[in-house]
């Protein structure tokens, strides 16, 4: 992982229940397991699939007409079965408007088509959800440099 292509984050537990994410450049975000305001692993995951097709979608959209009203919602169900614990049924809804004028007319014309690469082919986070990934997951000991291999997805 010491690509341009690597990305990395760093979660630290700072409080029972409670992770403080961390990346390279230096922003985090916290999480929780449950309970309060921030954001569970979960609430994060369907944060990083609309907002990784939203900024798809905008790059492309935005070039023809400012958006007046730009909201993508991501909802799912979370399921217990013989996989284990998963999201099922995963929706984007996009509600999105332009400008009643010669641009906005071209943003609204593309819009379908680029909801639809951003879902084929160009979000990271939305193409590793639905190609699946394989997670393979280490165990290492600040005192002890060797690492342990656990898993393999």
């Amino acid at each position: 992982m010491g690509t341009d292509s690597a990305r990395r984050v760093t979660v630290e537990r700072i409080a029972p229940g409670r992770f403080l994410a961390t990346n390279g450049r230096g922003g985090s975000v916290v999480t929780v397991s449950a309970g309060g305001s921030d954001f569970t692993p979960v609430e994060l995951l369907l944060a990083a699939l609309g907002g990784c097709t939203a900024m798809d979608v905008d790059a492309l959209t935005s070039r023809r007409a400012e958006p007046e009203a730009f909201e993508v919602i991501v909802e799912g169900e979370k399921v217990r079965d013989e996989l284990g614990n998963r999201l099922t049924d995963i929706l984007e809804r996009f509600r999105i408007s332009f400008p009643d004028t010669e641009g906005g007319a071209s943003a609204r014309e593309m819009l379908p088509d680029m909801v639809a690469k951003s879902h084929d082919r160009l979000c990271t986070v939305g193409r590793t959800v639905q190609v699946g990934a394989r997670i393979e997951t280490l165990i290492e000991r600040p005192s002890e440099p060797a690492a342990e291999a656990i898993g393999g997805g």
